[in-house]
């Protein structure tokens, strides 16, 4: 097979042309049954169904990390040491999962906010939220291919990136709460102003056909509210990746592990957000414990790209030691999970309090 299609065994950073392509063909899959059998049609998801959607997608995401461990094949030049390369790209894959999971958190507010400011029907979300991923899969696509080039050709980016995150983590904890006031978006303004829009949703369509306001007889392509709040769940994506693609990248270099880690954490919260939607308001403190998870990945990067290189005895040995994948796993475990049992704990006592 790949003799007769050369281009297959050709790389693209690190790996080659047929795995990527594989591993989009799966995605594509895995979308195809949402969509096209699971939720062919519109109606409200449960609860109890988007958590069965997520647990499958989180097993799925699993699954992949067995295949990280035993079947994928490392490119040493992505990694600090050429031993044990495969514990090393799974403990990353896990950390990088973890870790945009609960940076797309946040998502899941902004999201709401943006159905609620477009009243786009509970029945209609999960179809702007299935194409939101496509668009996702593209824009991380890109961004991922970007970052990469620049931080294995300029490693000193990578210091910049560690300054981003720790002033990110930093702004997170006192930067205080900021109103989204989506009329003043620059994007939805352009969209308004080039675009005829209709007023209402009409049914679950993006665009519809109408007769022109002005009386020509024609029928005219008109795009509804419901394509406005994808653009805009498109837009927030975007500006979510700017926080989180250069945190993983922190995590690990290696591009498949970014990309393949980055993808399933978006698959697994966007299927999870009609069971965190109405739950987001009790994991008030996670700010706290992803502030913290930036702060201490970024002070990795100095540490590990810094002080483990820079300071070395006479005989050239490394004064501190290497802080190895696992430690970042279990920090950001323990930061993140720690966060929202004391979220869940707080904001059920004082529910409880004020029913009193």
């Amino acid at each position: 097979m790949l003799e007769s299609l050369p281009f297959l065994a050709a790389t693209y950073v690190g790996q080659p042309i047929w795995l990527w392509i594989g591993f989009l063909g799966f995605i594509g899959f895995l979308l195809w049954l949402d969509l096209g059998v699971v939720n062919s049609k519109d109606g409200v998801i449960s609860a109890r169904k988007s958590a069965a959607m997520w647990a499958s997608f989180a097993s799925i995401a699993v699954a992949f990390g067995a295949y990280v461990y035993f079947v994928y094949e490392p490119d040493p030049r992505y990694y600090m040491s050429a031993d044990n390369l495969n514990q090393q790209a799974v403990l990353q894959y896990f950390t990088g999962y973890l870790l945009e999971t609960a940076l797309a958190f946040d998502n899941i507010f902004v999201i709401g906010l943006i159905f609620t400011f477009f009243a786009v029907p509970r029945q209609y979300q999960h179809r702007v939220l299935f194409w939101g991923i496509l668009g996702a899969i593209v824009f991380r696509g890109i961004f991922i291919s970007l970052g990469a080039a620049i931080v294995n050709e300029f490693t000193w980016v990578l210091f910049i990136f560690a300054a981003f995150l720790i002033f990110t983590g930093w702004k997170m904890i006192f930067g205080g709460e900021s109103e989204m006031d989506l009329n003043q978006n620059p994007v939805l303004k352009l969209l308004r102003k080039r675009m005829r829009i209709t007023d209402t949703i009409d049914n679950h369509n993006f665009f519809v056909l109408k007769p022109d306001p002005e009386g020509s007889g024609r029928l005219l392509l008109f795009a509804t509210p419901l394509f406005l709040a994808l653009v805009m769940v498109e837009v927030v994506d975007v500006i979510f990746a700017v926080d989180s693609v250069p945190a993983i990248f922190a995590v690990t270099k290696d591009p498949f592990i970014v990309y393949t880690s980055n993808i399933f954490a978006i698959l697994g919260l966007r299927s999870m957000y009609f069971m965190l939607a109405e739950a987001v308001a009790r994991f008030k403190y996670l700010k706290y414990g992803l502030s913290m998870v930036l702060v201490l990945i970024g002070a990795k990067i100095i540490w590990n790209f810094g002080l483990y290189k820079a300071w070395k005895d006479a005989t050239g040995a490394p004064l501190v030691p290497y802080l190895e994948p696992q430690w970042s796993l279990m920090a950001t475990l323990a930061l993140i999970g720690g966060s929202m049992l004391y979220s869940w704990v707080r904001t059920h006592d004082q529910r409880g309090g004020a029913g009193m």
